[in-house]
């Protein structure tokens, strides 16, 4: 959306803000998702945490496997859920949670 109204712009976001009140064992589950989310969107940089290595692993654009699989979600496509390794069904309920398809809790991991 930052293209389309200023061509050219470079963008910048403090990352955690997405997480903020959230419980400390749901904070990086959301932070990671939207970074996915926001590289997808054409993010130039994010202020994230340096000491989670998952994390950076996902700004250094090492998991294309679940960039993948979060594209997907976005789009629309079907993904069966229940035929992914557990670490990807989290990153698909958390996309879900972040674009409104799911309902917040603080139990949507475990749903």
């Amino acid at each position: 959306m930052v293209q389309d109204l200023a061509p050219g712009c470079k963008s910048t976001v403090g990352l955690s803000n997405v997480s903020n009140g959230a419980p400390d064992n749901l904070r990086a589950p959301l932070n990671k998702a939207y970074a996915l989310m926001l590289h997808k969107q054409g993010l130039y940089s994010s202020i994230v945490d340096a000491y989670d290595k998952e994390l950076m692993a996902i700004c250094k654009g090492e998991h294309s496997d679940l960039f993948e699989l979060v594209s997907k979600v976005m789009d629309g496509e079907q993904v069966e859920i229940s035929a992914l390794p557990k670490q990807q069904q989290d990153y698909v309920k958390t996309v879900n949670v972040l674009m409104g398809k799911s309902l917040y809790s603080d139990s949507w991991l475990e749903l």
